[in-house]
């Protein structure tokens, strides 16, 4: 088992920053790749970014490529989503997700429960 837990969420005003985390334990967490989605109310969760498990690899969603940066640390069994430019339509649960494949899809073994991210205008 792989237990994951996000924080940093929080408010912002548009055109501003965040910087989520995910602390990861229970498994060797260079294992795994790790992965970014968000769901907002009444929308499907969607794919943000994901990252492979030594970090050479990424990918991100159109709606966030240029502004957000997925990265980890192996060392210290965090993965983080760095969110610049934030717009109201990034408004949503985060949440972080594991699996030990590299994938755009939803089909990762392991979630956190989320940390909410509301950008007003």
């Amino acid at each position: 088992q792989v237990q994951l837990v996000e924080s940093g969420g929080g408010l912002v005003q548009a055109g501003g920053s965040l910087r989520l985390s995910c602390a990861a334990s229970g498994r060797t967490f260079s294992n795994y790749a790790m992965a970014w989605f968000r769901q907002a109310p009444g929308k499907e969760r969607e794919f943000v970014g994901a990252i492979s498990r030594s970090g050479g690899r990424r990918s991100y969603a159109d709606s966030v490529k240029g502004r957000f940066t997925i990265s980890r640390d192996n060392a210290k069994n965090t993965v983080y989503l760095q969110m610049n430019s934030l717009k109201p339509e990034d408004t949503a649960v985060y949440y972080c997700a594991a699996d030990f494949e590299f994938r755009r899809t939803g089909e990762y073994d392991y979630w956190g429960q989320g940390t909410q991210v509301t950008v007003s205008s």
